[in-house]
Formats: C-alpha cells, sequence, structure tokens
C-alpha cells in the first residue's frame, strides 16, 4: 500500500480505506484493509475507475467520521479535466454506504463510464497480522450470485455461513466478471454541459450467526447524523472545565469516540447491551480489562458504561476449568472473538481467559459503581459473580498458596497476562526475561484494592461482618508482604515484578504509578514514587514512560519498554492525586492534554517514548490503534485527578 488508511467505525464494524476511498485487498501490515464486521473482512476490495482508468486525487480521504474524496481523471496542465468526482463514504451497523457525484466539466454532452469493482473474501482477521502463522481451512467454499441491483457474495465452511450483498441505485448496467473471483459493477452515465449524475452503492454484511434485520443507511449523511446525535448523548450533560478547554476539548472528543466504539454484548439473562470495546481497528471486541478500565475512567461521568460492562462481563465469567489450564472457576474473560478462527478453535480467543489482572479489576469497578451511584442492585445481583472471583484470586489466583497474584506464560496464547503483555514487557533492567511463573507488580495492587472494597460491599451491601473481616485482613496481608518483597532500597522504588523463585524484576518501570492508584504503598514510599516518575528519564514531557530511558531494557519504539501509554498515565495522574502530589498530576495532565492537541485531541493507544525536549511533537507509535476505548477515557480521568471546573 502506498497511501494511508482511514478508519471509520461505528459499533463492531469497521472500514479502512485509502485517500481515493479504495480498498485494495492488501493481505499482511499494520494495519488491515477492507471492511471488517465481527472479525471478518466482508469487503476485501472496493477499487473506482472511470474510463478505464484510476482517477487521481484531487482532495485525499482526510479523518473523520465520514470518508470524502475528490477524483480527476488523468490528465496534463494544458487539458482541464473533463470531470470532477466527489466521493463520499460510511459506514453504519454490519453496513458501508457511498455516495458518488460525477459533474461534468464541459459545456458539451459527456459519456462517462464508471466502474466499481468488488470482492470479499471473508477473511478472518487473524489471518491478516504480521505474525507469519497460516490456517488451514479445510471444504471452505465461496461464491457470487448476480441480483437485480447489484452481486452478492458468499461463505461457506461447514455450519458457519457468511454473506455480503453490494446493491446500487441506478442499477448498473452490467455486473461483469473479473477473472479474480471479483465483480465489476460498470455503468455508462451520460451527463448534459455540465450536468451532474449520482451513484449510491449499499454494503450489507451478514455475519455468522446474525440474524437481526438491518438496513443500510441511506446515505453517508444519514449515517453521520446517527453518529452525531449518539456522540451528543455521550457528551451532553458532563461539565468540562471552562479555565482549561485543551482538556475540555480532549474530554469532548474521547467522549464521541466512546460513542463509536460501543459493541453489543449480552448480560447474564440474555439481556442485551452495549459496552466499549477495546479499540480499532484491532480489537473492536469485548477484552475485559480495557473494558474495566475504560468504564473506571468515565465512572463519575458516564456511570453507565460500568452498569453495562459488569454485567457483560459477569456472563462470560469462567464456571469451571478449561483444557487449556488458562479458564478457572470465577475468573473474569480477556478477550472474546466471534470469528471463524476462534469459532473452530484455530485460535485460543473465542472466550480467553488470559489476564491476571481483569478479575480484581472486575471487583475494583463494582465496590467503585457501587459507592459512586449509591446504586446497590448490581451489587446484590452479582454477589454469586463477585464472591467467585474473589474465590479465584484465592486459589487459582495464587494469594493464598503463593502471597500474590500470579501467572504462567500460556504457550498457545499469551506470555504476560498482565497490562503490558507483549513477549518482552517484563524484564530486568538488562532486558532479560524472567523464569518461572511472574508475579507482575501492578497486579497485586489491582487485587488490594478489589480485596479492600469487596469488604466494604460484603460489609454494607451484603450483610455479611464475617467476610468483610476475612478479606480486609487478606488486603491487609498483601500490603506487608509486598512492600518487604517488592521494595528496592537501592532505587527508591518498587520492582516490576519477582521471578518464579521470588527473585526481583528490577526495571524501573511506570507500573510503579498504578501501585498509587491503588493505594497498595505506604504514604512514605508512595510519595518517593510518584516523585520519581517526574524525573527526565521516566516523564518524556508528553507522558511517563513505561520504561525509565538509560536502562539497557529501553527502546522509545517498543510497544511496552519505553513507549507513553494513555491510559497508563491516566492511573499514574490518579495515583498521584491520591498521594496529594497534585503539581506532579497536572504535569502529566498538561503533558498528555498537549500531546492530544496535535492529533485532534485525540490520544492514540501509545505514543513513541522521544523525548518533547528534542521533539516538539509526540512521535507517534506505529502500530497503534487509532481509536481505542482507554485512551479515549483518560482525559476523563485526567480531568478527575486534577480537579478542575
Amino acid at each position: 500500500m502506498t497511501d494511508r488508511h482511514h478508519l471509520l467505525v461505528h459499533g463492531r464494524t469497521f472500514a479502512a480505506v485509502g485517500d481515493r476511498g479504495d480498498i485494495s485487498g492488501y493481505r499482511g501490515g499494520s494495519a488491515p484493509d477492507g471492511m471488517f464486521v465481527r472479525d471478518a473482512r466482508h469487503l476485501s476490495r472496493w477499487q473506482l475507475t472511470v474510463d478505464g482508468a484510476v482517477p487521481d486525487t484531487l482532495t485525499p480521504v482526510a479523518d473523520g467520521d465520514t470518508a470524502r474524496c475528490v477524483l480527476v481523471p488523468r490528465g496534463g496542465r494544458d487539458e482541464p479535466p473533463a470531470y470532477t468526482l466527489f466521493r463520499e463514504q460510511a459506514v453504519g451497523d454490519s453496513s458501508f454506504v457511498e455516495s458518488l457525484r460525477v459533474t461534468s466539466n464541459r459545456p458539451v454532452p459527456t459519456t462517462v463510464r464508471l466502474a466499481v469493482t468488488a470482492d470479499a473474501d471473508f477473511t478472518d482477521q487473524f489471518e491478516l497480522r504480521s505474525d507469519h502463522r497460516t490456517y488451514t481451512k479445510a471444504g471452505a467454499v465461496r461464491s457470487r450470485r448476480v441480483l437485480g441491483h447489484g452481486v452478492e457474495f458468499a461463505y461457506r465452511r461447514g455450519e458457519w455461513r457468511s454473506v455480503t450483498t453490494v446493491t446500487a441505485d441506478p442499477r448498473p448496467d452490467a455486473v461483469e466478471e473479473t477473472g479474480t473471483g471479483a465483480r465489476r459493477l460498470a455503468w455508462s452515465l451520460d451527463l448534459a454541459p455540465h450536468g451532474t449524475a449520482e451513484l449510491t452503492l449499499r454494503v450489507m454484511a451478514r455475519p455468522h450467526g446474525d440474524r437481526r434485520a438491518l438496513r443500510v443507511p441511506r446515505s453517508p449523511a444519514a449515517v453521520q447524523e446517527r453518529l452525531r446525535d449518539r456522540e451528543g448523548d455521550f457528551v451532553q450533560g458532563v461539565a468540562f472545565p471552562s479555565g482549561w478547554p485543551e482538556l475540555a476539548a480532549a474530554c469532548t472528543r474521547g467522549l464521541a469516540d466512546l460513542a463509536a466504539l460501543q459493541v453489543p454484548a449480552t448480560g447474564p439473562d440474555g439481556e442485551e447491551l452495549r459496552v466499549p470495546a477495546a479499540g480499532a481497528p484491532w480489537f473492536l471486541t469485548l477484552l475485559g480489562r480495557d473494558a474495566l478500565l475504560t468504564s473506571l475512567f468515565a465512572l463519575p461521568y458516564r456511570p453507565r458504561l460500568a452498569a453495562a460492562t459488569l454485567p457483560a462481563l459477569a456472563a462470560t465469567q469462567a464456571t469451571q476449568a478449561g483444557a487449556d489450564g488458562i479458564a478457572q472457576p470465577g475468573k473474569i474473560v480477556h478477550e472474546v472473538r466471534h470469528g471463524e478462527l476462534a469459532h473452530f478453535g484455530q485460535v485460543p480467543y473465542g472466550r480467553y481467559y488470559g489476564s491476571v489482572d481483569a478479575t480484581p479489576l472486575f471487583l475494583v469497578l463494582l465496590g467503585a459503581y457501587t459507592e459512586h451511584t449509591g446504586d446497590t442492585a448490581l451489587a446484590h445481583r452479582l454477589e454469586p459473580h463477585a464472591r467467585a472471583a474473589i474465590t479465584w484470586m484465592l486459589d487459582h489466583g495464587g494469594l493464598t498458596s503463593r502471597g500474590y497474584l500470579v501467572y504462567r506464560a500460556d504457550q498457545g496464547g499469551l506470555a504476560n497476562q498482565n497490562w503490558k503483555d507483549s513477549p518482552g514487557a517484563i524484564c530486568s533492567a538488562e532486558g532479560t526475561r524472567p523464569h518461572g511463573p511472574v508475579t507482575a507488580a501492578g497486579a497485586q495492587g489491582y487485587a488490594y484494592d478489589a480485596l479492600r472494597r469487596t469488604a466494604g460491599l460484603a460489609r454494607t451491601v451484603w450483610q455479611d461482618a464475617t467476610y468483610a473481616h476475612l478479606l480486609e485482613q487478606a488486603a491487609g496481608d498483601l500490603r506487608d508482604r509486598f512492600q518487604r518483597d517488592f521494595w528496592m532500597p537501592e532505587h527508591s522504588f518498587p520492582a516490576l515484578a519477582l521471578d518464579g523463585r521470588g527473585k526481583q524484576v528490577d526495571a524501573l518501570a511506570s507500573d510503579a504509578g498504578h501501585l498509587l492508584w491503588s493505594g497498595l504503598l505506604d504514604k512514605e514510599y508512595g510519595e518517593l514514587v510518584g516523585r520519581r516518575l517526574l524525573e527526565p528519564d521516566f516523564f518524556s514531557g508528553w507522558g511517563v514512560r513505561t520504561l525509565a530511558a538509560g536502562q539497557p531494557a529501553y527502546h522509545p519504539l517498543s510497544y511496552h519498554r519505553g513507549s507513553v501509554w494513555p491510559h497508563d498515565n491516566a492511573l499514574i495522574a490518579l495515583g498521584l492525586a491520591r498521594y496529594g502530589l497534585h503539581d506532579e498530576a497536572r504535569a502529566i495532565a498538561h503533558g498528555l492534554v498537549d500531546a492530544a492537541g496535535t492529533t485532534g485531541h485525540r490520544l492514540p493507544e501509545v505514543l513513541a517514548g522521544y523525548g518533547r525536549d528534542t521533539h516538539p511533537e509526540p512521535v507517534p507509535y506505529p502500530h497503534a490503534c487509532v481509536r481505542e476505548s482507554r485512551s479515549a477515557s483518560a482525559p476523563l480521568a485526567l480531568l478527575t485527578a486534577v480537579g478542575v471546573v
């Protein structure tokens, strides 16, 4: 691909189009190319030609909720374009719609031959990642059928069925074969002098198992109107800081992105819910940790996110041990996938439980939601799920047997199962990886907070003082153990983790800031950590790096070894405020808000770790999700941390 990708997102549906609005069918790379619904590519080719040639780009697609571009036929300075094409595209729920207007620039009648080549390969999203893996699909069959107003593409593999339908108004003059499986919809348009002709093309995706009655929006403008209504609903009523307009703009942009990132889920009683997806393009699905942190950040402003996320995760909570040992009773799901490879067990992520921290975060959110809203009904309803989560932490999670929450690398899934889940993320200052079960520092903070908050629920909502006392005792013991085993006196800083033998993994990492958010550290230790995180090797000027610079393991373009994550920094800012370090919290908020201001007030998933002193604008991380729910909600957490109105 030579042009950029532009993402259009609507719930569980997204499309990535190029500067001309085309989809090339490209396989591999850092960004997927096509229209995707529920992890499958339902439109793999969408290419416009005029008079048999690809038009030139006069105005490329710009970032936004709709994709608009202006195209002209190829020509030279001495021969002005005979006509101009105005292209506009948008995605709806399981749908894609394009309006195409052709305007003649000639004073005489003109005939324009226009064609759109379309295809749907139904490739699973996991097949498009650059990990060099291949997947066998025995018995898979693709088919095409010409319709009165377009063409239907279908895919079948055993019981798996998927369909994509392309229709046009006016109907095409012909639907032609291309020799590649794609079909070419062709029109011959007669234009009056300086006249205009318009086409509307609509794509409907029908993923496997989806039997809903859906309609393609009538136009991109109709999609945009619907999105504005949804965004307005999310933004309305939030008190933004009048004295800090840049933070207000970041909060507004974040809430608008959260509106677009809502995906359907089901509660314990089969009720329909909408929960925050992790992010586009690769993670437009429910991820437990991401949805929980997003809901926690937004809780003071949009508690309905928590009210949906909690029952959705309760409905997917493990009730028995899986054959792979990753699923265990009471454990909260890490990732839910709906694609073909997950359906046939070729990837483990249909319901994947490889997270050490989603379970305690579930309890943290349940306690925080009850405290913030005063609504005890959800805590009563989810009491069995909360108790099961506590039991997992104590038994399977390792709190009783090892004194901490621990995880082991999953050979078929994730090697690391805390928030820094890339293979080499947990490492020593030299970059070596720990052996054996890993005890990640941040997860212990979440466990401590979960025990305390659940004790509060037991005492005030469930009326179980004995259970509350047991949890409070467990929390106190965990705090004492942690400060004994993790604290590195030579650095006045906690270790990133313990290895299987209990040896400290000594990298200086941002996870220490999560301990402030959880309240795990004594005040003296917490203040030392908080101030240390604002030293120049940690703080880039845009945010706190995941690893302090100067360590051999540090790399500014590593996913978790030196990059800057907005949600990580939001947790740190909340923790700094908790320990009374308000100047430090404000410094982080200013860095992130300034970074957002360079990209339309939107925070990406992650930034490179280069310092602001040498790079006056933040350097993008090359593979970041463009829209990510934790980053979208991070400005709300900053608003809470700095306490401005």
